[in-house]
């Protein structure tokens, strides 16, 4: 009987031996087919079995380490579970490529020892699962990091936690133990897939180290550089190994001296950190990624990759597929952004407050990305595709700022990030659709996104994803306890408005999804999930079971809805033109439907209730006061939501209730100035709006009250205009200090008053008793500077520039982008017809006027306010 029980358990091990190894070669065959890794003499990375050239775009992700999974942890999520789930959106987003650096902190120990542990495991279970999708992927095995941020670090055993980063790089104990780990690293074999990292079929390249800050004599670079190589090859991997040439970058020869393939860079056009919003066109930050060094890399046959890039504090879609353009004019062959949301912490961003980045959460970037995928797989590199704006519109993409819209348009593929009327090239080859908002073909009513893909002539699989909306800031100081987006499982309506539509039929095919669509013509109802749709009453041969891209056609993934709560988003304008129409919006969500949003006068307006009207397809409400209630003086109001239980909540107290109700104690409002269209408008108030301003930051700048009551001057101790990069030392000196300020918001309840407008009035001063000249520019929305110098004296005064004498000047590139070595101007063609209707900020700068000999002395000025008269 033993015997006999030894023997079918001898046979069951057997088959799942059999099993195992099945799957094991049917997730090495993709990337098999096409072999190793390799860099031509041109410096192009070309699989070794094709010799088509090397392409690929993803993201960041970092569920099996630091904050994301300590943060599972204490939610009670199975990490691996999330990531099956996150694995599936970026598959739906035709990535194929991801990067992390490693926290190698959380998996060695202080000799450089690998550490087989649960950091590992997850790792490993994440590389088998985007391997099983298809997605490749380049490692950075050593991040030099500790494992807090957001948080306080937290004792982890690695080499990099004994040395810190500022030791890592020329310790001797910090070197051997670095090479250890590299070694180990490499040898490591995934138990998920049966294969060791240094010959994993899916992996493209190796990065060495992320962001290495060298200093001191290039010859130590390179002996340092050769020895990491050295570790890596001696476990025998034919991979390409890269090293960050994006930091040190007058250390370009030095790393190839030690014997890499090619370099890493990073593009933040952006900058980080701003906090909010940044408002205004930030197109011309992406115009180009210029490499000043690039002759070294033609001459070291070096290959190029992007491992972070992100337009930070932007939560606009337009600008991604010109980040992506940018990047293969410059010859760089994949890219991935930092860094994809996992799911379960989306709601709260906490993990890095400066970017934002899921499919449910920020659908509309996420479809971006998906275009800048396409752009990175078809657009050739080193095609020179013009200067903003002609470059707005290259091979199959259009870009709108105006519209915050990306839309990528093939003979078979339709992509939008936002409503669009644009059609689509070949509606009879077209097979995939994706978008959110309205389109030529399809008309939603939500604004979650969806993807249709067509299976047969008369049937497609269509996905809905829910409502996403934004409740908070989601780029400021977040906590897990600060729910910055929500998303809502709600019933819309979609309407499918291309040629040919008869008989439509829908069904639902995903796990649980019980749902039945009223089909009226072309039109149904839809709730989110995963359906069959047919155009002829019936499915063929398919069936939720049957295999769709890399998985099934019943696949499906969103979260459950999050809002429990109503929530208002509202910021009215500070000051608004007496007798013109204003125009007051306003956001809401609440876990069910409200019954109206009302907007009611505490004064001024008698007391009427205004309904405001509800945007179609958003949580969006809009009001317009008439022209003869806008009198000069003070508008305040509330606005009252009817919730569906039939209650009203009022804000901004955000109480119950009403507040004309006696009962109501909170009375607290909006308020608005209005004013004389021939007021000044005012700009700039150094004691409100400092923290606005987008500045390179010196330590002699600091805000301090004057002797005026509610008003205070910021005082900028520039210093030497010129201040050498330690990351780039080989750059020529830029004499120029420039810092900006957006008026977006300062100027929107007064546009119509601007016309009106003769000059622009400066408040300061001079510091270091010395005369300085100060250009003052006006920045339209197309990227173009108009200015004029006035001279700062060392006492504080008024300074006029006349309106009609401004020049079309330089734009600087601000925010600056990182890494420094970027361009510092935009160089535009200014049409030389200064437009104040399209001004969208003010560039202050410190250097033009000057002599050469004036432009080695050191500046310092004041600044309180700025308006226009």
């Amino acid at each position: 009987m033993n015997s006999s029980k030894n023997q079918k358990n001898n046979q069951n091990i057997n088959y799942f031996i059999a099993l195992i190894f099945l799957m094991l070669l049917h997730l090495n065959s993709v990337a098999q087919n096409r072999g190793n890794v390799y860099v031509d003499n041109e410096g192009v990375m070309r699989w070794g079995k094709t010799k088509e050239e090397v392409k690929g775009f993803g993201v960041n992700y970092s569920v099996p380490f630091a904050h994301a999974y300590r943060s599972a942890e204490r939610m009670g999520i199975d990490p691996k579970r999330a990531i099956d789930n996150d694995v599936y959106h970026f598959s739906r987003l035709g990535f194929d490529l991801y990067r992390l650096h490693v926290w190698d902190t959380e998996i060695s120990d202080t000799l450089g020892n690998l550490i087989e542990n649960e950091h590992l495991d997850a790792f490993d279970y994440l590389l088998k699962k985007l391997k099983e999708n298809n997605i490749n992927y380049v490692i950075t095995p050593i991040a030099f990091w500790g494992n807090g941020w957001p948080e306080p670090d937290t004792d982890s055993p690695g080499f990099s936690s004994k040395y810190g980063k500022g030791n890592s790089l020329d310790n001797v104990g910090a070197i051997k133990a670095a090479e250890n780990y590299l070694e180990q690293f490499l040898n490591h074999i995934n138990p998920y897939t049966g294969v060791a990292y240094k010959n994993e079929p899916n992996i493209i390249a190796f990065e060495i180290s992320n962001e290495p800050h060298h200093s001191g004599e290039a010859d130590k670079v390179t002996a340092y550089v050769k020895k990491m190589v050295d570790a890596m090859r001696t476990t025998g991997t034919e991979k390409p190994i890269f090293y960050n040439t994006s930091h040190g970058v007058h250390f370009a020869q030095a790393y190839f001296d030690g014997g890499i393939q090619g370099g890493t860079f990073q593009w933040y056009p952006t900058g980080l950190g701003y906090g909010k919003e940044i408002p205004g066109n930030l197109l011309p930050n992406v115009n180009d990624y210029n490499i000043p060094f690039d002759d070294e890399f033609k001459a070291n046959e070096g290959a190029k990759l992007v491992y972070e890039f992100d337009a930070a504090n932007v939560g606009r879609s337009y600008i991604y597929p010109a980040i992506a353009r940018s990047f293969r004019e410059a010859g760089i062959q994949i890219g991935t952004h930092f860094a994809y949301d996992p799911t379960y912490l989306a709601p709260y961003n906490t993990e890095y407050n400066t970017h934002y980045m899921n499919l449910n959460f920020t659908p509309s970037k996420a479809l971006a990305l998906m275009i800048a995928g396409k752009v990175f797989h078809e657009s050739p590199m080193y095609t020179d595709y013009g200067t903003y704006p002609e470059n707005n519109t290259f091979d199959n993409v259009t870009i709108s700022y105006e519209e915050d819209l990306a839309v990528y348009n093939s003979e078979n593929t339709f992509i939008y990030t936002n409503s669009t009327n644009k059609t689509p090239k070949n509606l009879k080859k077209l097979i995939k659709i994706a978008g959110v908002g309205n389109s030529p073909l399809v008309k939603y009513s939500g604004t979650g996104a969806y993807f249709l893909d067509k299976l047969d002539e008369n049937t497609w699989r269509l996905e809905m994803q829910p409502d996403a909306v934004w409740v908070s800031n989601p780029f400021g100081t977040n906590s897990p306890k600060k729910t910055v987006g929500v998303v809502q499982w709600n019933e819309h309506t979609m309407q499918l408005t291309w040629e040919g539509i008869k008989n439509l039929s829908l069904k639902a095919i995903n796990n649980g999804n019980k749902f039945v669509p009223k089909i009226n013509k072309n039109s149904f109802s839809i709730v989110p999930g995963t359906y069959l749709l047919s155009n002829t009453g019936n499915y063929g041969d398919h069936s939720a079971d049957d295999t769709f891209e890399n998985g099934k056609l019943s696949d499906y993934y969103a979260p459950e809805g999050n809002v429990e709560k109503p929530w208002l988003k509202h910021k009215p304008v500070e000051e608004a033109s007496a007798e013109e129409p204003l125009v007051i919006s306003a956001q809401f969500i609440a876990p069910k439907a409200p019954l109206s949003l009302q907007l009611v006068a505490a004064n001024g307006f008698d007391r009427e209730v205004v309904e405001m009207e509800r945007i179609q397809g958003t949580f969006d409400y809009v009001a317009t006061i008439p022209a003869n209630k806008m009198n000069a003086g003070y508008l305040n109001y509330n606005l009252i939501a009817q919730l569906a239980d039939e209650t009203y909540r009022t804000y901004p107290a955000n109480r119950e209730g009403r507040p004309f109700e006696w009962d109501f104690y909170d009375r607290d409002s909006y308020e608005i100035r209005v004013v004389p269209k021939e007021n000044p408008i005012y700009l700039f108030n150094a004691d409100e709006d400092v923290d606005l301003l987008v500045r390179q930051w010196r330590r002699g700048f600091s805000l301090k009250p004057t002797e005026h009551a509610n008003e205070a001057e910021y005082l900028m101790d520039i210093g030497p205009l010129f201040v050498p990069d330690n990351e780039n030392l080989n750059a020529e000196p830029i004499y120029d200090y420039t810092f900006k300020h957006y008026i977006l918001d300062d100027i929107e309840g007064r546009k119509s008053d601007l016309d009106a407008k003769k000059s622009i009035v400066f408040k300061g001063r001079a510091l270091r008793d010395r005369n300085t000249p100060l250009q003052i520019a006006l920045v339209l929305d197309d990227g173009s500077a108009y200015g004029g110098i006035v001279t700062l004296t060392p006492k504080t005064e008024t300074y006029a520039l006349e309106l009609s004498s401004l020049k079309p000047v330089k734009t600087v590139t601000l925010p600056r982008p990182y890494p420094s070595f970027l361009p510092y101007y935009f160089e535009h063609n200014n049409p030389e017809n200064f437009d104040i209707n399209r001004i969208e900020s003010i560039q202050f700068s410190v250097g033009p006027g000057l002599n050469e000999k004036e432009l080695k002395e050191e500046y310092g000025l004041s600044i309180i306010s700025l308006w226009l008269e």
